[in-house]
């Protein structure tokens, strides 16, 4: 009965929404712009200066740029003016974002690809094979941050339903080009250098590319783009983009080596001796076509990466961690297959760091990927990983093949295989682990859309149950989203070079998602209900949730999400959901049983383009038979584009039949910018669980493609009371992009 009454509210609302929504001015539906390159023998000082620069002065601009918000398709209210040219190694895009109140122009940030969402920005996307699914993403702000991103897939498995993983857009992508800014008397202007050697794209001496540009004006909370878009829809939308002709790039003709030198000095409490190390490896790029690129590594290092974001795990299924390191993030995408974060085939963090979290040293490996013609993408990657006699972990070599077509219509089909072998003394006979998929994409006019894989694994001693599928439809209009997905798991589907986050089930989820724009004084006004179920093979009901939210945005950017959880967990077997750090034997179990509860959840932020933004997060209600009330504040501030910081905290006191504890986790984030090139970061954590603190300090110096400079300090130790060895590390590694051919 409760269901039924707050389904009912929920769609009073929502038609109540509709009523009052007003109707924004239809976009236009003209044939997708087009803008020509211009070759040139005196190329642009790069200077951010396109107002007096005569390299720019006879070239024809792309004008005309169109609202998503605050009015969709409404015009700009201010007018931006881009401009390519290019010379036989370099492509240059300057651009001018007037401004009738320049004095308001602000960057939140400079460091490299920090979010340009909350600050003025300039960004624009390039389709070089116009197969309209993928591309790369390069921006800036006033500060000149160099922003840059891959596109795979038209961004799936970057939206509602995703995990987090790396299929879809990856902004830990790096290319090697550069980027300048002015700000003056006009509003502010960029110029852009990105060599043809960056960049992938088919044959042909004369080209045309997909293209699109958008522009935020952040005190007016102004989206625009050049190639209009529905609200529903951002930059990688690429089959409405617009069109650059008479690009003539150069054969590729690439060959780079980045060697990298690594002191380390590491005191571990456990070991009375400070170790000192010293390494030295390399990585290779060459194209063997223009859209087909060889990667080699060799004592695979990465010193520099920073620490992943603790996480406390409150339920019995496995944490997801992101990959960040750089090798494995050249066409990431390509290789994902799954459900991100949730079930993927192939993920690549499972090669060289152990169960655990903890390193396994990478002798070394390759990877063959990128485009075959216009259509198809390949990717063909080997990798070879040490043993650790201690822990017991034998040596592996991992080997992953994948292929897929692009279709019409934003569709596509493909399929993936993965191997994991086991080597060395260490190995048995049958330490193999085998993996095969098949996936695809079908688009169904222009808001339809219908996706899916099935899967299979191989491993010793697991016979039958070894299968996963799962297929999602989803139907996009401006006003609404509707979408389903149905899945299953099986018990011994077990893809060990992949991710589960559980297994051995039956998955259903539907949910219908409004967007009401200029309801009650609001900017828009989202009110959703979907809901997601788990089920095992025999009928039993593990996890059911249905979430009833309304996201509420006002004019000046703050936002407040309003909303209620029904949710049901069933426990099968006992778990423990919590041990004293200080003294193991004091923890909490959870017991077997069916637990049906409702709770209430709040959160909301300030205008994050503010210098001090604040934000909060709030949850009361049921859990495993007992309660929960979670707080979480959190707040954020920065001083021009230079300076920048956060602090988040969250607080779960959890009181259960089987005992009570609180669960803290702490995270404090600063920035220091010297340049778009030079930083100093320092990310700290706390985390009650693991009675740990953690630091990670990270001064950098780049150069092209984020190698140069790097000098790390990593340290983790035990609270007051709790037996944790300290372990403290000061790493500097230097790093440098080699070009033989150019």
């Amino acid at each position: 009965m409760k269901k039924l009454v707050l389904g009912t509210v929920i769609f009073v609302v929502s038609g109540w929404g509709v009523g009052l929504t007003a109707q924004d001015p239809p976009r236009p539906r003209s044939a997708p712009p087009t803008i020509d390159a211009t070759r040139v023998s005196a190329v642009p000082t790069l200077d951010g200066n396109v107002l007096s620069d005569p390299a720019w002065r006879n070239v024809e601009p792309a004008v005309g740029f169109w609202q998503t918000e605050p009015v969709e398709g409404a015009p700009a209210s201010e007018a931006t003016e881009v401009r390519i040219v290019f010379d036989d190694r370099t492509l240059y895009v300057g651009v001018i974002c007037y401004d009738s109140e320049p004095e308001e122009v602000f960057a939140s940030d400079s460091r490299r690809d920090a979010s340009l969402d909350e600050t003025d920005s300039f960004q624009f996307i390039l389709d070089t094979f116009r197969d309209r699914q993928n591309g790369v993403v390069f921006g800036t702000n006033p500060a000149g941050v160099e922003y840059d991103g891959q596109l795979t897939r038209r961004g799936a498995g970057s939206g509602l339903e995703s995990g987090g993983a790396t299929g879809g857009f990856n902004l830990n992508w790096d290319g090697a080009w550069e980027v300048r800014t002015q700000v003056h008397y006009e509003g502010w202007s960029a110029e852009f250098a990105i060599p043809f050697r960056t960049l992938r794209y088919g044959l042909g001496s004369e080209q045309e590319w997909g293209i699109n540009f958008q522009r935020n004006i952040r005190r007016k909370n102004e989206t625009v783009f050049w190639a209009p878009l529905s609200r529903q829809y951002n930059l990688h939308r690429l089959q409405v983009a617009g069109t650059v002709g008479g690009v003539e790039p150069p054969k590729q003709r690439n060959l780079k080596v980045t060697p990298y030198a690594l002191g380390k000095v590491r005191d571990l409490e456990s070991d009375p001796d400070v170790d000192w190390t010293g390494e030295f490896g390399a990585d290779a790029k060459y194209n063997v076509t223009g859209g087909l690129t060889l990667d080699a590594t060799y004592n695979t290092d990465f010193a520099q990466v920073e620490a992943d974001i603790q996480q406390i795990n409150l339920d019995r299924f496995n944490l997801f961690f992101p990959e960040k390191r750089p090798f494995f993030l050249e066409n990431a995408g390509f290789f994902t297959v799954g459900n991100p974060g949730q079930t993927e085939v192939f993920f690549s963090r499972r090669i060289g760091i152990s169960d655990g979290g903890a390193p396994i040293p990478i002798y070394g490996g390759g990877r063959l990927s990128g485009k075959v013609g216009s259509f198809n993408n390949v990717g063909l990657l080997m990798m070879q990983t040490e043993s650790l006699e201690q822990e017991g972990i034998p040596s592996n070599n991992f080997a992953v093949a994948r292929f897929s077509r692009e279709l019409p219509n934003r569709s596509s089909i493909g399929g993936i295989f993965t191997n994991r072998q086991g080597t060395g003394s260490l190995a048995g006979d049958d330490d193999y682990n085998r993996t095969f998929a098949l996936d695809g994409n079908l688009g169904i006019g222009e808001y339809a859309n219908v996706s899916g894989f099935v899967a299979k694994s191989s491993t010793p001693d697991l016979t039958d149950d070894d299968h996963a599928f799962r297929v999602a439809a989803e139907y996009n209009k401006p006003s609404w989203r509707l979408s389903g997905y149905y899945g299953e798991v099986a018990a011994n589907f077990n893809p060990e070079a992949g991710f589960l986050r559980r297994s051995d089930f039956r998955e259903i989820g539907a949910g219908i998602f409004f967007r009401l724009r200029h309801v009650l004084g609001f900017q828009e006004v989202r009110p959703h209900t979907w809901y997601q179920g788990y089920w095992n093979f025999d009928g039993f009901h593990e996890t059911g949730k249905w979430h009833n939210d309304i996201h509420w945005d006002f004019k000046g950017s703050h936002q407040i999400h309003t909303g209620v959880n029904i949710t049901r967990e069933g426990v099968l077997d006992e778990f423990r959901i919590w041990a004293d750090p200080k003294d193991p034997t004091e923890e909490v179990r959870v017991q077997p049983g069916t637990y049906d509860h409702i709770e209430l959840s709040m959160s909301g932020f300030t205008n994050r383009g503010a210098p001090i933004s604040l934000g909060f997060r709030l949850t009361a209600g049921g859990f495993f038979g007992g309660d929960r009330f979670l707080v979480g504040p959190s707040a954020r501030w920065r001083l021009g584009g230079r300076f920048n910081g956060e602090v988040q905290l969250s607080r779960n006191k959890i009181d259960l039949p089987g005992g009570d504890f609180v669960a803290n986790l702490a995270r404090f984030r600063v920035n220091y910018s010297f340049s778009p090139r030079i930083s100093l970061r320092a990310l700290v954590q706390y985390n009650n669980r693991s009675g740990t603190w953690s630091s990670n300090v990270r001064f950098s110096w780049l150069q092209a493609a984020n190698t140069g400079l790097f000098i790390v300090y990593n340290d983790t130790r035990g609270e007051m009371g709790v037996d944790f060895p300290s372990d403290r590390a000061l790493i500097v590694k230097f790093s440098r992009m080699i070009d033989l051919l150019n």
